[in-house]
């Protein structure tokens, strides 16, 4: 009988590719998503501080109607 060696290496692979493409979409994508809530929390802030200057909300209607109309 004669034998032979079989020699049978098994090769795994884990991991992803990322190009740089995507890298700088997910930083875009994060960036304006910062800026918008930074915005919004300063609009939000602003309406805020509008509604404590007039005394009220009422107040900041008229104000505003005032404001617009120019009286």
């Amino acid at each position: 009988m004669k034998r032979t060696a079989v020699d049978t290496r098994v090769r795994t692979q884990a991991g992803e590719k990322t190009t740089a493409t995507a890298e700088v979409s997910k930083a875009g994508i994060y960036t304006v998503g910062i800026a918008s809530a930074l915005i919004g929390i300063w609009g939000l802030a602003c309406f805020v501080g509008g509604l404590v200057a007039s005394g009220g909300p009422l107040s900041m209607v008229g104000n505003w109607f005032k404001a617009v109309t120019g009286m």
